[in-house]
């Protein structure tokens, strides 16, 4: 055989072979949509015929060149590792080379699993490039829709021996994540109360808690418009105005505010409180060893002339395993109060909380509080949870929670607070028994107690609280009773009462529910009271 007869049966071994490939080989067009610095996002039309591990290639000079690898992929993208040493941009074309499936002769027949062919002899297809949607980036990583959302309608009926009070309340949360896949996000919680043959006077009943959009240039850079509590100045309370962020690459964040503070009177907005200010944020990536450390200055007007001029700092991490702190407190650079200006650096605004997981079934924690005191709103305890609330936020605290058995925990709490001028001291201890399943009755009972010590009363609290479902996901019920006694140190006042109330849930759909409350409170002055809520949430 002459040579000339050695070159034409190689030439046809290989259209041979290049005629079996287009019969076995499909080839699928990506686009480039988004780089990090250490994957590559690609969009596909489809990534059912792909799979972990094929290579996708680049096409130079009617070559293809492997460039990734499919790390990971979801219904329409691929997460990808880089190989080699060429540079891929966004909107840059890649081909992924997979076998044909063959057909199936029988209903439950495998198809073949895709395989790389050699990229040296595959042929470029000819079919259109698939487009990325509006060049976004990677949405089911970035900008995927998550919604979710709350109405509810309800009704406080406060009967008693000398004023019946009744009110409804309609409330409003949502939170809208990437709509429709894209860069905005909308937050919004807002409710509408008001009492029943009253006027109604719009900025008492009307309370725009939280009211933003937020729009992603990328994965690290967020412009926020609106009413919103920045979490890396989450004392600082909500903030109206623009929040801007900008992220570099894992670890480090700047960011801006600029705009009001709402009314303290209420809550409404207010263009004379003034402020802006600027922050830096640090993280570590690590999950073992999470750490954010948030530093800002705040600058804080009233009718144009400076109110307060502060530092802000803010840290959370984690020290040890199971072992997490949280810090923050404020440094005023200047203040006006009556008119006295005072421009001393001064420590406001403390609070650090410690929390430490000996193991599964016990845990510690501390903290020490000298915030400035909350201001409510809406507020719908009784009497003796409001006192309780007001007088232990503030002080150091320490409390655990152990659980010997499957079935049963135990913990406590105690308290104090203290000042420098000795005002208004405070000493508290909180107990708690829970049993979270009791034989024969097949119920959760807990029983408590609290002690509390102030200048102005010293109380007792011992209650009990059932919880028992009486259709499984379809009806919930509670009943609970508290024994009160507290002595006024003015005048020498003692006041019992006895507190009996209970809980039925109902869930009416999937998303809808119907949730009923009594309260009765009865003292030794004949003093009867009746609390009577119904409330109705709609989810989605």
């Amino acid at each position: 055989m002459t040579q000339k007869h050695t070159y034409l049966i190689a030439i046809l071994l290989v259209l041979g072979g290049w005629v079996q490939a287009q019969e076995q080989v499909l080839f699928e067009n990506g686009t480039v949509s988004f780089l990090t610095s250490r994957n590559v996002y690609v969009k596909f039309a489809s990534t059912k015929n792909l799979n972990v591990g094929d290579t996708l290639y680049l096409q130079q000079e009617q070559a293809l060149i492997p460039v990734l690898v499919i790390a990971n992929k979801s219904s329409s993208s691929t997460v990808c590792s880089p190989i080699g040493n060429i540079k891929l941009e966004v909107k840059d074309q890649v081909v992924a080379a997979i076998k044909k499936p063959e057909k199936k002769e029988k209903e439950n027949d495998i198809p073949v699993a895709a395989t790389t062919p050699d990229p040296t002899t595959s042929p470029i297809n000819n079919d259109p490039i698939v487009k990325p949607i509006e060049d976004r980036e990677e949405e089911e990583v970035l900008f995927k829709e998550k919604i979710k959302g709350r109405v509810s309608v309800a009704s406080y009926n406060n009967l008693s021996n000398y004023r019946n009070l009744h009110r409804m309340r309609y409330a409003f949360s949502f939170r809208g994540y990437n709509l429709n896949d894209s860069r905005l996000s909308i937050e919004s919680y807002v409710t509408f109360r008001h009492e029943l043959n009253d006027s109604i006077r719009l900025n008492e009943a009307l309370k725009v808690y939280a009211l933003s959009a937020k729009y992603s240039f990328d994965k690290t850079t967020h412009l926020t418009f609106g009413r919103k509590i920045n979490p890396k100045f989450s004392s600082m309370g909500a903030i109206d105005g623009l929040q801007f962020e900008k992220g570099f690459g894992n670890n480090f964040s700047i960011g801006a505010i600029a705009g009001t503070r709402p009314d303290l009177r209420d809550y409404g907005l207010n263009l004379d409180l003034l402020q802006y200010g600027a922050y830096a944020s640090f993280s570590t990536a690590v999950p073992a060893r999470f750490s954010q450390t948030t530093v800002g200055f705040i600058e804080q007007m009233n009718k144009g002339n400076t109110d307060r001029r502060f530092a802000y700092f803010q840290h959370s991490s984690t020290l040890a395993k199971n072992l997490n702190l949280f810090g923050s407190f404020e440094i005023d650079l200047y203040e006006k109060i009556n008119e006295q200006i005072n421009s001393q650096p001064r420590l406001t605004n403390l609070f650090a909380s410690l929390r430490y997981r000996l193991s599964r079934s016990l845990r510690f924690s501390a903290s020490y509080d000298n915030r400035r005191n909350i201001i409510y709103y809406e507020s719908y305890r009784n009497f003796i949870d409001q006192l309780i609330e007001d007088e232990t936020r503030q002080g150091l605290r320490f409390s655990f929670h152990h659980r010997p058995f499957k079935t049963i925990s135990w913990g406590a709490t105690t308290g104090v607070r203290f000042q420098k001028s000795q005002a208004n001291p405070s000493r508290n201890l909180n107990g708690h028994l829970t049993f979270s399943r009791v034989p024969f009755i097949k119920a959760r009972v807990s029983l408590r107690a609290n002690f509390l010590q102030t200048d102005i009363i010293d109380s007792q609290i011992f209650g009990v609280r059932i919880h028992k479902p009486l259709i499984r996901n379809k009806l919930d019920a509670e009943l609970f009773y508290r024994w009160v006694d507290y002595k006024y140190k003015i005048g020498d006042r003692v006041l019992h009462q006895n507190i009996a109330g209970a809980n039925l849930s109902f869930r009416l759909q999937k998303n809808l529910s119907l949730h009923l409350f009594y309260e009765g409170i009865f003292d030794n002055n004949n003093q009867i009271y009746h609390r009577l809520n119904a409330r109705i949430i709609k989810r989605f």
